[in-house]
């Protein structure tokens, strides 16, 4: 394997940990009109992703960086045609961030009722847009001879497109709801579990199609082993809930996610950005990525620092491992 083929995979794995990480903080987000009756409930779901919402979100920052490095044709194409798109995720994914921070600074409620809007919001709108982003990638986009993006925004917003960004959507709302059930105890727990039940199956139908149209549509062999993968886990994941078991529910949904987007990223390969519109002007690995030196430069950086931040996370999720509940809550958090 060439290193321009292993940081190919590399960003795939980049984009493994943040669909898996950010996800369940987007599904968390979005759960707060459906799991909890009071602001003592929403600080609850709040208080289960706040030691590790800002570090989830920085695998994204990662992952465009080591686009850039390793990819940068891949990286002008993607960021200049899909700008609109991405400029609206950076806007959701700063209203929630700041909304985490500004809610609890003021205790009327109409003002922490507009921020957890911006909550919903913030971690529905990156949910969409992130799987209608990936979705057009895989299909192919109009590409001119230079790799530029000759569509618009609405071209981006295809059949296909919108049900890929709906399997997201699905995926880490579900995801989210599962963590709440593993991280909080008491009432919300319970509702968390049933919510699960419930978007599960709907989750399993939807991610179930998309799977099935991207395979017949793009897929090879990799493709499909991958996708066997996830939708097995993703229904061992409604089992696991079904039966109280969180633990493993959460960790057959974390595969879930990885798995399908491993399968997303072998139906691309090895382009990276196919052209709908003439096979020609599409890029590939080969015509995208940097030059062997500076792919060796990288290649010992994510060897030295790379654990290093795989040790830090991990040792920060065991710290905040234990179980909320609405008893934790400051009286003057109410």
């Amino acid at each position: 394997m060439d290193l321009a083929t292993l940081w190919f995979w590399i960003v795939a794995a980049l984009f493994v940990g943040y669909f898996v990480l950010d996800g369940f903080d987007f599904g968390v987000g979005m759960s707060l009109p459906f799991l909890s009756k009071d602001d003592t409930d929403r600080r609850v779901l709040i208080n289960t992703i706040g030691p590790v919402w800002d570090l989830n979100e920085t695998w994204v920052i990662v992952a465009g960086a080591a686009l850039f490095a390793a990819f940068p044709e891949w990286y002008a194409t993607l960021f200049s045609g899909f700008y609109l798109a991405l400029l609206l995720i950076l806007l959701a994914l700063i209203a929630r961030g700041v909304s985490f921070e500004y809610r609890h600074q003021r205790p009327e409620a109409e003002w922490k009722k507009r921020f957890d809007w911006m909550i919903i919001v913030g971690s529905a709108v990156p949910a969409l847009l992130w799987g209608v982003a990936f979705a057009n990638i895989v299909q192919g986009v109009p590409l001119d001879e230079g790799h530029n993006y000759t569509g618009t925004l609405i071209d981006l917003l295809n059949p296909y497109a919108l049900l890929g960004g709906l399997t997201t959507l699905l995926l880490f709302f579900t995801h989210g709801v599962v963590f709440v059930s593993l991280k909080t105890d008491g009432e919300i727990r319970h509702r968390a579990r049933k919510l699960a039940v419930r978007s599960g199956l709907i989750t399993i139908v939807v991610a179930a199609t998309f799977l099935v149209w991207t395979g017949l549509a793009f897929g090879g062999a990799w493709f499909w082993g991958f996708a066997a993968v996830a939708a097995l886990c993703l229904i061992g994941s409604w089992l696991m809930n079904a039966r109280g078991a969180e633990g493993w529910s959460f960790g057959l949904m974390a595969v879930t996610i990885g798995t399908a987007v491993l399968a997303l990223f072998s139906a691309l390969f090895p382009d990276v950005m196919p052209a709908s519109n003439d096979p020609a002007n599409s890029l590939t690995i080969e015509n995208a990525s940097s030059s062997d030196y500076t792919l060796t430069i990288m290649s010992w950086t994510a060897l030295i620092f790379l654990p290093l931040v795989l040790a830090y996370q991990g040792w920060t999720y065991w710290i905040f491992r234990k179980r909320l509940t609405r008893e934790h809550i400051p009286a003057a958090a109410h």
